[in-house]
């Protein structure tokens, strides 16, 4: 039932720890996740989690423990979780030579156990059942095992969860690595960044002389703190303000700044990102939800454009609190555009957005941009404000 077939090749020796990470964020995640795999593959004590989106290494390393744990002669079983409920399942069948039993007895029984990509099997009652024996044998007995996941850890059995967040036994590494099958791309196929490619800090028109006073010191100091926050992305920056008023520019050009200097960006609008994940429960579909989720919570820099809730219906709602509370929680780099006022968030949004701890929050009350005669700060020409 083990084997690793075409993962043989995946050693601690081909790991690239930054290879695909394009900043120093996702660069510091693979190199303590294969740090950590390292240090568990010469010492196996304990769980190791490693968790994170599609294609972030982290099937890489866990084929690597195995890989190293056979070359010592070790034993141990590679398996994918639903391969894992299928072999079972056929041990039932009267061509099998082996029993249920015994299959099921080596399973919770062998000195390491590597089980990737749990959370990808169908969630039977017999599935959560199977996995939870598994685990709690393993747990009891303080088994070396090493799972992947790349599901929320709050969509797993509340049974097996309870093991999994065990921190006496079980050492959890968040890799937050974009796709590296990606990594031709530094934007990934939902963004819209394209359509806002002229929208840079060169081309936004400071609107000197055109606005009041106050209007353009606050413009100016959004603009200011969109250059600091490109140049280093950290913790949040959220623009708030009127249709028009040069939100999206500055967000979009905080996204093209980075997305020249090589950092994977995801640039969506709020309406557009909710038809995406609609559009993943249609029979005709190539992307399932999940991963499609996964990849906007995960980003390395997610720019959130035109969020707003007020009209949102209760799915939409849920579906933005995950999404918000997710990078909140792990202070992932966010760039925000809303034109809600502040009585038209609840409570629970205006305590992520406007957490001084983690956001800057750069009001602008400019009004409507009509392509007036004010000229760009920086002096590259002007592309309409929004």
């Amino acid at each position: 039932m083990s084997s690793l077939g075409g993962l043989a090749a995946k050693t601690f020796e081909s790991f690239k720890p930054e290879g695909h990470a394009a900043n120093p964020r996702q660069k510091a995640s693979l190199k303590l996740a294969f740090d950590q795999a390292q240090k568990y593959a010469e010492s196996p004590r304990g769980w190791l989690l490693l968790h994170g989106g599609y294609g972030c290494g982290k099937t890489h390393l866990a084929a690597a423990i195995a890989n190293a744990q056979l070359a010592r002669g070790g034993e141990v079983m590679f398996v994918n979780a639903p391969d894992l409920l299928d072999h079972l399942r056929d041990t039932f069948g009267p061509a099998s030579e082996v029993s249920y039993d015994d299959m099921f007895d080596r399973v919770r029984n062998i000195p390491m156990l590597v089980i990737d990509d749990l959370g990808a099997e169908s969630p039977t009652q017999w599935a959560q059942e199977k996995f939870y024996q598994i685990f709690n044998h393993r747990y009891n007995a303080g088994l070396p095992t090493v799972i992947t996941s790349n599901v929320e850890l709050e969509r797993i059995e509340p049974r097996l969860r309870s093991r999994l967040v065990d921190m006496d036994l079980v050492r959890k590494i968040l890799i937050e690595a974009p796709d590296f099958r990606r990594a031709d791309s530094n934007e990934p196929d939902l963004s819209s960044l394209e359509h806002h490619r002229n929208q840079t800090f060169e081309s936004f028109d400071a609107r000197k002389g055109e606005i009041p006073p106050e209007q353009q010191r606050l413009l100016m100091k959004a603009y200011d703190e969109a250059q600091d926050f490109a140049k280093e992305p950290n913790g949040w920056i959220v623009f708030t303000g009127g249709h028009g008023s040069g939100k999206t520019h500055l967000a979009a050009a905080i996204a093209n700044y980075c997305n020249r200097a090589g950092q994977p960006v995801l640039f969506v609008t709020v309406s557009d990102l909710l038809d995406h994940l609609r559009a993943t429960f249609s029979p005709d579909s190539v992307v399932r939800y999940d991963k499609r989720f996964m990849e906007v919570k995960s980003a390395a820099l997610l720019v959130l454009d035109d969020l707003s809730i007020e009209s949102a219906t209760p799915w939409a709602r849920e579906k933005l609190m995950q999404l918000v509370d997710y990078r909140y929680v792990a202070t992932m780099p966010t760039v925000i555009t809303t034109s809600a006022d502040k009585d038209e968030l609840d409570d629970w949004m205006q305590s992520r957005l406007l957490d001084p701890r983690l956001s800057t929050i750069c009001p602008i009350t400019a009004p409507i941009y009509k392509g007036g005669k004010g000229a760009g700060k920086r002096g590259k020409g002007r592309q309409g404000n929004k």
